[in-house]
């Protein structure tokens, strides 16, 4: 069971990105097990893009040409999250911070829009601050929604009000 809704209920496109870059990805993230999800990509031509928290996509860089550097910074950054002792539970806390409500399909591509945006409680009294944004391009390969890559670590919310 999910620690958030899916506000795709009647969308079987949304509804399956949804599942795969929220309950999915933050149960594998909080476990740190890469196998959960090592199914969710399209390994040849992924890449992401890191935003560095700018928004002029000038300061922006490829850090994982290729799935593997992703994987094993992912991984990194799971574990290091393990070693950290919560006052409260991580996985409600990442899902509380997490929304992902904008999903664009166009045949067989679509884009993703997930934006963090709260606080877990740690035990020694600070707070982890999520905030920032991830978006992620995917392509629905023999039936089944893979991810192909993203442009993460922006900031959210992205420039200046109009």
């Amino acid at each position: 069971m999910s620690l958030s809704q899916n506000p795709f209920p009647n969308d079987p496109d949304r509804s399956a990105i949804w599942t795969m870059l929220v309950p999915r990805d933050i149960e594998a993230y909080v476990k740190a097990d890469w196998s959960m999800v090592e199914d969710d990509f399209v390994t040849t031509d992924f890449f992401g893009v890191n935003g560095n928290g700018k928004d002029n996509p000038d300061g922006w860089t490829i850090s994982y040409p290729t799935l593997e550097l992703y994987r094993d910074e992912w991984l990194r950054q799971a574990r290091e999250g393990q070693s950290v002792v919560y006052a409260e539970d991580q996985e409600a806390g990442i899902h509380r911070a997490t929304s992902l409500t904008e999903i664009e399909i166009s045949g067989e591509r679509a884009i993703a829009h997930k934006k963090f945006d709260g606080e877990i409680k740690r035990a020694d009294g600070e707070v982890d601050r999520l905030n920032w944004q991830t978006v992620y391009f995917c392509r629905k390969v023999e039936g089944q929604w893979k991810l192909t890559g993203f442009v993460g670590y922006l900031p959210y919310p992205m420039g200046k009000p109009v």
